[in-house]
């Protein structure tokens, strides 16, 4: 069944398209969530298996909060570490009296075998047993469970503004001390070093995956980068010494108006990236082992924008910011915003045809979601987070929009998702998206879209 011809409204259109050429850029966006794989890693100081379903339970005790509440700030998710939710859902950098750091011992979960009565919570500090908040009741094989909320002097799980220092300090750049242009930046239990090779095979769009870093909105950019125009992603390097691995790579960005932003330059990063004991990248990395192209662009890009002439500068600067102007500060163009709110289904869909060509997208496009919302419990969709934009599909009389989670994994499947294989433009190159694995890829019909993302833009 051919796809319906599509016409968006709007004002300042585009003589070819008919859409407008964009909306003013949003101000102070502050898009972000931190790879909760990655993130319980850091806390259980082991390497986990992404693609298990069983991890998802590990990464949920891990971060100490269910997993249904882990996707949305408002649940105080530890995945926004040093990010806070305004009432009236927008999101702001917290500020440094606002983080509190707990103990590890304060977080030892203490004997309730001394309870025999209800009443005898009062010790735990739950004073008014009578007004507690009930969170869940069942009634199971005549024994009445009963799930309460815990009272402050109980509650020290990690949470996005509460946790451990040595934790915090790997994740928001907000509590550093001694940082300038000149100093060298190293996370106190890893160590810079070489793992591999630029590149190991052709760029690809999910080579890039978010590490234990709120910059979803820099790495979901990186992803349409190489998905759209690939020969972006360029290897440019210089010897430094007398043997072959002895070389500095040298990476182009562009200035774009805004903040985290600095003159456009050719900047030279070596190889090195941040690893612990076991050399298990720390923040992003490729999909690909051994390969490295997205860790040094991640590095490179927190070099650029905070000045830095160390080969060390702080990556956790680079947490929460604008994933369309991203697009236009890796390749030197202009970047677009489109607001979803103000849009039927059918003129997003068409914005993401208008910059495709057979199905895939032919500029960087990316789309971020909502700070907040109710619609994000049980969805798998992340709130106040950034995703790449694949192309579009129509299959069975339904319009798609195809999106790939940064993280590599964590994808919705439902009514509204498509589960298939969608072939993109020439083949040869492109290779075809399985949106069934648990890979980040999934189709997404364009009212669900709407529902879900609250705007969508790129770089062109």
């Amino acid at each position: 069944m051919a796809a319906p011809a599509q016409t968006v409204s709007g004002t300042a259109p585009d003589i070819v398209t008919g859409l407008p050429a964009s909306d003013p850029a949003p101000k102070n966006l502050n898009i972000g969530a931190i790879n909760p794989y990655a993130l319980a890693e850091v806390v259980l100081g082991k390497k986990l298996d992404w693609s298990d379903p069983k991890t998802a339970n590990l990464v949920s005790d891990a971060l100490e909060t269910n997993y249904n509440e882990l996707f949305d700030p408002k649940f105080n998710s530890p995945i926004y570490a040093g990010l806070k939710l305004n009432p009236n859902g927008t999101t702001e950098i917290a500020k440094p009296a606002e983080i509190t750091f707990i103990k590890n011992v304060d977080r030892l979960t203490p004997s309730f075998s001394s309870v025999k009565k209800v009443s005898d919570l009062e010790h735990f500090g739950i004073k008014d047993i009578a007004s507690s908040p009930v969170q869940q009741a069942w009634l199971d094989k005549g024994k009445l469970n009963l799930v309460l909320e815990a009272p402050p002097s109980l509650n020290k799980k990690i949470t996005n503004l509460s946790m451990p220092k040595s934790i915090f300090d790997l994740l928001s750049s907000t509590a550093h001390t001694g940082s300038g242009t000149s100093v060298a930046w190293t996370p106190s239990g890893y160590t810079w070093k070489d793992i591999g090779q630029f590149f190991k095979d052709s760029t690809q769009y999910n080579d890039p995956v978010q590490g234990a870093l709120a910059d979803c909105w820099l790495i979901s950019a990186l992803s349409a980068v190489a998905w759209a125009d690939p020969y972006g992603i360029v290897e440019r390097n210089r010897s430094t010494g007398t043997d072959d691995t002895s070389h500095t790579n040298a990476i182009q960005f562009y200035s774009q108006p805004g903040g985290r932003d600095a003159p456009s330059a050719l900047v030279e990063a070596t190889d090195a990236v941040v690893v612990d004991s076991s050399n298990n990248v720390l923040y992003c990395r490729s999909r690909e082992g051994g390969e490295i192209w997205p860790d040094v662009y991640e590095k490179a890009f927190a070099k650029w924008t905070t000045q830095n002439t160390t080969d060390q500068p702080d990556i956790t600067t680079l947490a929460y910011g604008d994933a369309a102007k991203a697009c236009g500060q890796l390749m030197g163009k202009t970047p677009y915003y489109y607001d979803t709110s103000s849009r039927t289904p059918d003129q997003l869909w068409t914005i993401v045809r208008a910059n495709s060509l057979s199905f895939k997208t032919i500029t960087p496009m990316v789309a971020w979601t909502y700070g907040s919302g109710s619609q994000y419990s049980g969805s798998n969709i992340v709130a106040n987070h950034a995703y790449t934009v694949l192309g579009w599909a129509f299959q069975g009389g339904k319009e798609y929009i195809v999106l790939r989670n940064p993280w590599g994994v964590t994808e919705p499947t439902g009514l509204n998702t498509y589960q298939g294989l969608l072939s993109f433009f020439d083949e040869s190159f492109w290779r075809p998206i399985n949106t069934i694995g648990n890979d980040g890829v999934f189709a997404l019909e364009a009212s669900a879209f709407k529902l879900y993302y609250a705007g969508i833009g790129g770089a062109k």
